[in-house]
């Protein structure tokens, strides 16, 4: 059967760049020079200058409300708390509320993209979160984020993408069901980064890591699940077999076997729901090989 692209949510839409500097300049009179767009990124993200020469990131976030004001700035205060104990994370200048979303414009860090997924990044990717070990203990204010295994997110781990896909979506959909039954929040103390790969760190000249960015998913949690998520990243590269094998092997041996499965239902679902509303039929045909292979028993 054939995919229905009608019955299909409509794709996240792009960051317009021009349109939101143009939208802070005449909701709040704040002037943004527009240097370029910021590498990679699914939504993505633009350099920006202020007009003291400062240079900065402007990213479209939340949905104007209130409720998105306040997550925002508690985005803001936890990234300054790893900030105080040494994590390379951004600070966050500006949230403004804008065309019924929020503009941020966080800090730019030195650094660039990695060029080379070898050993020693990820071995000092692996590093940089043993800094998140416990940093929101006692944070109880924080909600525990869900893993959308039984239900739909807000924009992004859609069922009905899979619903309405194929068979062999509606299958993986009922795995992931299955597991949400069990287990469907990422539970923990830790600092965790939702979306922890190689394209959004920074590094310097010599590989060390000089910025972890793109924080608009985060939660009090298990620092183990933004490796999976850099483990699912390794697959899609297709990097060096031992690498990926040590990463698994670490996680493997650190976080309880039924919390692992529901770490990776819910990025074999957030991957090939993206990958049907982006990216068409033969990357999500990839996506369904590899989450074949990292979902079995």
């Amino acid at each position: 059967m054939n995919p229905d692209p009608a019955g299909i949510p409509a794709p996240t839409p792009r960051l317009d760049a021009a349109q939101l500097v143009d939208a802070l300049f005449r909701t709040h009179g704040i002037g943004l020079d527009l240097v370029g767009r910021a590498p990679g990124g699914e939504v993505g993200a633009a350099f920006v200058r202020w007009p003291d020469g400062r240079d900065a990131v402007l990213t479209r976030a939340g949905d104007g409300s209130a409720e998105s004001a306040a997550a925002l700035r508690a985005t803001a205060d936890v990234l300054g708390l790893a900030r105080s104990r040494g994590v390379p994370v951004p600070r966050y200048d500006l949230i403004a509320p804008v065309d019924g979303a929020h503009a941020v414009v966080q800090e730019r860090l030195p650094g660039a993209v990695p060029h080379v997924v070898d050993a020693r990044l990820v071995e000092r990717m692996i590093a940089v979160t043993r800094t998140w070990s416990g940093l929101l203990a006692g944070r109880a204010d924080l909600e525990p984020p869900t893993l959308h295994l039984t239900e739909s997110g807000p924009g992004f781990c859609l069922h009905e993408s899979l619903d309405r896909y194929d068979a062999r979506t509606r299958r993986l959909l009922g795995q992931v069901r299955a597991v949400g039954r069990e287990v469907d929040v990422l539970a923990g103390d830790d600092l965790v980064h939702l979306d922890f790969h190689p394209g959004n760190i920074l590094v310097d000249a010599a590989g060390l890591i000089t910025g972890v960015v793109d924080w608009d998913g985060w939660g009090r949690g298990d620092r183990w699940f933004s490796l999976e998520v850099l483990a699912f990243d390794l697959a899609w590269r297709r990097a060096d077999v031992s690498v990926r094998d040590l990463l698994d092997e670490l996680i493997a041996a650190a976080v309880d076997p039924s919390r692992l499965r529901a770490y990776r239902a819910h990025l074999s679902l957030r991957q090939v729901d993206w990958a049907i509303r982006h990216h068409g039929p033969g990357e999500v045909d990839a996506w369904l090989a590899i989450v074949a292979d990292r979902l079995r028993p």
